[in-house]
């Protein structure tokens, strides 16, 4: 198998450089140093997929010479420097990192609170550059007791909610696009009502910025909000109307207000610096060591999974409108097509049909889903010419039937989903489930129950349930030269058992014809995601 070729344009961490260079069915080149003339024109006729940051634009010039892209991650939340209908047309998946630095945007909003209740800023000023010692001139005010309001409860806001949670705050969520669930269950109040929110004491937002979110909060809704109300905004600049958060801070309505980002920025010039109740920062929301880290290794692991064909996580323009889906969706899509690729990788024959099944509140998305397993499942044997646009068509002229059904949820998990593949040597059924919003489960194969990680590479060995196999397993990849990452063991009820061994390395036909060797074997496959 040719190794993919992935081109990292910017500077990153070096824990996701190590990742993509470690990876022996990548070949890395890292062209951060590279000027741009060279990287462009040079470098990215060679790859097959991208990483960049903001220091390179993904523009007429970047996709005139993209001849064999299929995808570009963008090693971080903003894609402002991505020609993203132009990447469109030319077959581009674009991939962003929005939840690396939920961490760090969480930490910063309770720091711009902290800031505006205790004018803290202020006091350090006038202490350390002025040399005043005026206690009296700081009385602040305290988070406790306080209603606070959070606009969009995803990654970012239900975290602020929390920690404000901890400061023993009152704090009410609106966010139309989440089950009221999300919040009630964290003992934080939900609202369907904005004007709930324009009655808190504080307000910080969360959202993505789009058409409906772009001065959410303007004259208006100033208007109806408490005198003396504190504003937080550290998401993305254009949310708050800046002309009307000026007025209402010069007025008094609005006491302080704690500003991450703005409209245009570098801000250097913009008049709310002039004002004394602002306490400011220049775009720090992603700015620790830590979430650098993060943004790095998530942008590795998810340009290996493009290059691989195995899944486009965050993808920004699939026609699905992956972007527009429930939070809470997109890593059971993610979650279907490495079933649906496991699946296929496992039997290794010629597919029937492919049977989609959801139980639970995601069953609603069961078309999303259909789409998804189905190019998991197409892509073992077409690679390439497989895509979300495609696939169905494509399984249709291969005489491949497509049925999804929705069960009711008695698993005993939120949601439940899975995929049962029939083909010309028999059936294979794997299920799984998301727990915490984002941890991927492999919890049922067959009627094997497991806790497994769609993860790096597995081999799965099927053998009669009797002493001494895990042993044996376990000593032949070891002599083979591989190191065993995981190892998750299912039983049935027939005496019958089944091994997924997670190792590091290449499964040469050599480990899968020692392990055929041993008396208890019943079948043996391996996979890769």
């Amino acid at each position: 198998m040719s190794k993919k070729t992935i081109v990292v344009c910017d500077h990153i961490h070096q824990d996701g450089l190590d990742i993509l260079a470690k990876d022996p069915e990548i070949e890395l080149i890292n062209a951060a140093d590279e000027p741009k003339e060279t990287l462009v024109s040079k470098i990215i006729p060679l790859a097959d997929v991208a990483i960049t940051r903001s220091s390179t634009d993904v523009d007429d010039a970047f996709l005139e010479n993209a001849k064999k892209i299929t995808a570009v991650v963008r090693a971080g939340v903003g894609v402002d420097n991505v020609d993203i209908p132009a990447s469109s047309k030319q077959g581009i998946v674009i991939m962003n990192v929005p939840t690396a630095n939920t961490i760090a945007a969480v930490e910063l909003t309770m720091a711009h609170m902290l800031s505006c209740v205790r004018t803290f800023p202020y006091a350090h000023n006038n202490l350390k550059q002025d040399r005043v010692w005026r206690r009296q001139d700081w009385y602040g005010t305290e988070l406790k007791d306080k209603k606070l309001g959070i606009i969009g409860f995803g990654n970012i806001g239900s975290r602020v909610g929390i920690r404000s949670k901890a400061f023993e705050m009152n704090v009410i969520a609106y966010d139309p696009y989440i089950d009221p669930a999300k919040a009630t269950d964290l003992d934080i109040e939900y609202t369907k009502n904005f004007d709930d929110i324009l009655a808190c004491d504080i307000i910080t937002i969360h959202t993505p910025k789009n058409a409906e979110t772009i001065g959410i909060i303007g004259k208006e809704e100033i208007a109806k909000m408490k005198e003396g109300v504190i504003l937080i905004n550290c998401a993305r600049g254009g949310l708050y109307d800046e002309e009307a958060l000026l007025e209402g801070l010069t007025s008094g309505k609005i006491a302080m207000a704690g500003i991450d980002v703005f409209n245009k920025e570098p801000a250097t010039d913009n008049p709310l610096l002039d004002l004394n109740n602002v306490t400011v920062t220049p775009h720090l929301g992603a700015n620790t060591k830590e979430s650098q880290k993060n943004i790095a290794i998530q942008a590795a692991e998810n340009a290996i999974a493009a290059a691989k064909g195995i899944a486009y996580p965050n993808a920004l323009n699939l026609p699905i409108k992956e972007n527009e889906l429930p939070t809470f969706v997109k890593p059971y899509l993610e979650l279907i097509q490495k079933i649906g690729h496991l699946s296929a990788q496992i039997t290794k024959s010629a597919v029937k049909s492919i049977k989609i099944i959801a139980a639970g509140p995601v069953a609603e998305y069961i078309d999303s889903m259909g789409t998804f397993a189905t190019v998991g499942v197409l892509t073992e044997a077409l690679g390439d010419q497989i895509n979300y646009v495609n696939a169905e068509f494509v399984a249709k002229d291969r005489g491949i039937d497509i049925v999804k059904k929705i069960k009711p949820n008695n698993s005993g998990f939120t949601n439940k989903v899975c995929v049962k593949l029939t083909t010309s040597e028999g059936t294979i059924s794997i299920a799984g489930t998301v727990f915490d919003d984002t941890v991927q489960r492999i919890i049922e194969i067959d009627d094997y129950i497991l806790d497994v990680e769609p993860k790096g590479t597995m081999i799965f060995f099927r053998n009669t349930d009797t002493p001494g196999v895990i042993g044996d397993v376990g000593k032949i990849i070891a002599e083979n030269g591989l190191n065993i990452s995981d190892f998750r063991l299912g039983r049935d009820s027939k005496q019958q058992a089944l091994a997924v061994v997670r190792v590091d390395g290449i499964v040469t036909k050599k480990i899968l014809d020692e392990l055929s060797a041993l008396k208890e074997f019943i079948s043996v496959s391996h996979a890769s995601i």
